[in-house]
Parts: structure tokens; sequence; C-alpha cells
């Protein structure tokens, strides 16, 4: 366990499945208390319980992102109950239907835009506000190699993934000087629930992805977990402003 995470504060959003589990998890087993925020309360008191079960603190709290009054609510809470706010963890996020550009309801645009990308300025917003008061603290992004290549699947997902890291280094630049490191993650293909699902129901559909993975083989959820915590850590307090790839080497293709 790191002594430097011990007792720290840290919000985890989409924290009861995928990635967001994974790193909740990870916080937990360094110390930190851990807010998980979701919008399903079965699945994320079952992580609090197990956090509660290694001898740890959490917390969850109902929040849709996309929602200021939820993500108020989120960061309120959170000083209510601990005090304070060391670290956050940007991950949830949903979205509309993509497809073609000319076929793309504006209501898909508004929903995807609204969860993938405004959310994570709402939660800035309000976490970075916390931060202020105890002079920094560390924030994580979700964005994904789609907010760094094109994906014309979904050019309403990649439009918001490409919003995140422009907001992560803007955001990251303004606040360098007063404590508060900014930079977000950009996974490529990872084994989560949706994933595992696709896989499911299209069975040729790993293989296809994989052409596109020099490493061969999906990422797991703890990787992307560790790649938070050491951009969170002291061992990365050199670095803001910017998005660290855990893609297998995809983007590098």
């Amino acid at each position: 366990m790191s002594k430097e995470m011990v007792g720290k504060v840290v919000i985890v959003t989409g924290g009861s499945t995928g990635i967001g589990r994974a790193t909740a998890l990870a916080f937990a087993a360094q110390g930190a208390k851990v807010v998980i925020a979701s919008r399903t309360q079965a699945t994320g008191e079952e992580v609090v319980r197990l956090i509660h079960e290694s001898d740890h603190e959490a917390l969850w709290i109902k929040t849709d992102v996309s929602k200021a009054e939820d993500v108020e609510v989120m960061v309120n809470s959170t000083l209510d109950t601990y005090g304070r706010l060391d670290y956050a963890f940007n991950n949830a996020g949903s979205g509309g239907h993509g497809g073609w550009t000319h076929e793309i309801a504006e209501a898909d645009w508004d929903k995807t835009i609204d969860g993938f990308l405004k959310s994570v300025f709402l939660c800035m917003k309000h976490e970075i506000a916390a931060m202020l008061k105890t002079g920094g603290g560390a924030i994580v992004n979700n964005s994904s190699v789609d907010g760094q290549r094109a994906f014309p699947w979904d050019p309403v997902y990649s439009a918001a993934k490409h919003g995140v890291l422009g907001l992560t280094k803007s955001a990251g630049m303004q606040y360098a000087r007063q404590g508060i490191r900014i930079n977000a993650v950009c996974p490529g293909w990872i084994l989560t629930p949706p994933t595992e699902e696709a896989m499911q129901s299209n069975p040729g559909i790993e293989k296809q992805w994989l052409t596109h993975v020099p490493i061969n083989r999906l990422g797991k959820p703890d990787e992307v977990a560790e790649a938070v915590l050491w951009l969170c850590s002291d061992k990365a307090s050199l670095v803001t402003g910017t998005a660290l790839a855990v893609d297998g080497g995809y983007l590098a293709v």
C-alpha cells in the first residue's frame, strides 16, 4: 500500500462496473476513501461492500453525471462526509445512437454530448472548486482512442471524446499553478461488460478488433486503473494536460 494515498478522498464516476469498478477497488487498496457515483444502486453498493470487506471506507451516491444538480450533490456529499476531495476519475458516460452523420437525430447528438462531454465539464467544475479549497489535487478524465482518431461508426461519440481531451488540456493549463493536475486516459479495446456483450452476440468480432492491436489481446480494466492511479500519484507530479493511451499499441499503428 502506498502511504501517499492513505486517507485521501477520491470520486470515481461510473464506479460500479468495468473500468470504474476496477479503479475504485484499486484506490481503496491504496487506502483512499472512495466515493462511487453511478446510476445503479445494486452494482454501486456491491463495490462498496467489497471495499468495506477489505477494511477501507467507501460511499455510493446515486448520480447521473449529465445532470448539473446530481453532480453538485455528488461533490457536496463527498465534502460533507469526508471533508475534502483529493482525486477524481471522471469515467461515467452514456450516449445516443451513432451512424451516418446525415442520419443522426439531433436528440441523439444531444444525448451523447451531454453524456460523454458535458458530464466531464460538470464534474470538473465542482471537483476543481472543492480541490482549490484544500490546495490542490489530481483529476483524470476518461477519453478514448476515439478521442484521438476517426471513429466512423459513431462520429458524435468521437466528437465528444475529442472534446474531453480539449477540455482536459485547457483546464490542465488553467490550474497547473494552483496545484491541480488534470490528465486523461485513452483506453483501447478493454474487456468490459459492453465488449463482452458484443463478443457474445458476434463471436468473430474480437478477432476483427485485434487486427488493430499490436499486443494482440484485449486490455483488462485493472490495467486502465493502474494508469489512473499513476496519473493521480506523486510519481506523475510533472504530468498535466496530457492524454495517456492504454491501448496495446492501437494508436501507434
